[in-house]
């Protein structure tokens, strides 16, 4: 990571003159200054030698309650919206926010916007959700988003439109990457027209590759869930001579998820993740190590992220979602029946048993570490929303909260390194070595 080209500055809508309620409730201790910061790299040498050198080590602005505020708590209205795919948590985030709101800064205008940017536009005509602590009482054991969501771009000038006819002065936007990217240029059209609005980003992946984001919300309950899949798997493939167990998993484009789960449960043989190629025939290919597992233990459980082998496919010209994400081919599919023609051509019988329990997994309720993190997560938000701090997003960084300009994360990716502590532990734990010629 080249930390020299990070600009770590976040911008203010004005001069904090107001008093924070909080600081009637406790003690001066429990405010953060901006002054108060978390550096990037921990690596000493390379900090000590930024400090020889006379130039400043980057540090990102630790997260919470400031003394002194931007907004007036008893005239500002706040909104709220999730967009994009659903995720582990979400109602989480919309409970914490709300929360924290009403009980630390006395907010009561607080409004939830239905079915992502869709619900900025009146053509769609979704109706406005008004948000109180009764209404986000018991959500947390509900899956998905009570606001809904949606995918897609929408006007930008349209969703500015909105803001001010409702006199929104704090957005939370709840999303992954192309959220953060609208969020920015949400934020871009606000500084245009002169708008006094703060626009906070709550970074959503439950593939865990925002850049300059430790851990997403999400990630930790999409690893437990998956662990119930391997396990399933592995009992699949040890119940039936030639037994293979087939998981495919999240990961567009990092194997976070993947990686991970194969630590937590060691029942895995072969992970396959987008960062590292692998060749299916040949010597060294996936099959011919799949045919030498089962030769010697008679069965084998591979997982597979769904970004993983996309050589595989010819397209050009590929779909594109309503985000414009390209629509992946389905490597676990073509895995299925690339083993199963394989081994039929050897006149071996095997038992394939394939899963895939992307979906159930993202429509899941958070479990309690996420749970744990999306509260202090959201109510950070809040604290840097009532700040005027705006084109930022909270993140999870060197074990602290922080703050992180939109600009340093938005359209970049954070991937498995494959030099790495994690890649590293994966092969150990699996074996399963160079799958390539």
């Amino acid at each position: 990571m080249n930390i020299d080209c990070i600009d770590t500055t976040i911008p203010v809508l004005g001069e904090r003159k107001i008093t924070s309620p909080i600081k009637n409730r406790e003690e001066a201790s429990v405010f953060i200054s901006d002054a108060d910061q978390v550096t990037i790299d921990v690596n000493l040498d390379r900090i000590k030698n930024l400090f020889q050198e006379g130039r400043q080590v980057p540090a990102f602005e630790m997260a919470g309650p400031r003394e002194k505020i931007y907004f007036d708590p008893s005239k500002v209205r706040c909104a709220l919206v999730t967009c994009g795919g659903l995720c582990p948590g979400l109602n989480d985030i919309i409970r914490s926010i709300v929360l924290g709101l009403f009980h630390a800064y006395g907010v009561t205008n607080v409004y939830g916007i239905r079915y992502g940017l869709q619900g900025f536009i009146p053509m769609y005509g979704h109706d406005i959700f008004p948000l109180t602590p009764a209404d986000v009482s018991g959500i947390l054991e509900r899956g998905g988003s009570i606001l809904g969501s949606s995918r897609g771009p929408q006007p930008i000038d349209d969703i500015v439109d909105c803001l001010e006819r409702m006199n929104i002065g704090v957005l939370f936007m709840i999303g992954g990457d192309g959220t953060l990217k609208a969020a920015t240029k949400i934020a871009d059209y606000i500084t245009e027209r002169g708008l006094k609005i703060s626009v906070v980003g709550i970074p959503k992946t439950i593939d865990n590759d925002i850049y300059l984001v430790s851990r997403s919300f999400g990630f930790d309950t999409a690893v437990d869930i998956a662990t119930l899949a391997i396990k399933a798997a592995h009992s699949e493939a040890e119940g039936y001579p030639n037994g293979i167990g087939l998981i495919k998993l999240m990961g567009r484009y990092s194997g976070f998820i993947a990686s991970t789960v194969v630590l937590a449960q060691q029942d895995v043989n072969f992970v396959l993740i987008p960062e590292v190629d692998f060749d299916l025939e040949g010597p060294r290919g996936l099959l011919a190590a799949l045919e030498k597992r089962l030769n010697d233990r008679k069965h084998v459980v591979i997982v597979v992220a769904e970004g993983a082998g996309q050589k595989y496919f010819s397209d050009d010209n590929p779909d594109r979602d309503q985000s414009g994400n390209v629509k992946l081919n389905d490597i676990g599919l073509f895995l299925k029946d690339s083993i199963q023609a394989y081994f039929k051509a050897k006149n071996v019988d095997i038992s394939l048993k394939y899963i895939d329990p992307s979906y159930i997994i993202r429509s899941l309720p958070a479990n309690a570490n996420d749970h744990a993190f999306c509260s202090v997560l959201g109510r950070d938000a809040v604290h840097a929303g009532m700040a005027g701090k705006t084109r930022l997003l909270i993140g999870h960084w060197n074990n602290h909260f922080v703050h992180i300009p939109m600009s340093a994360s938005a359209g970049k990716r954070k991937q498995v390194d494959t030099n790495g502590k994690l890649w590293r532990s994966v092969l150990e734990s699996t074996g399963q070595g160079k799958l390539t010629n």
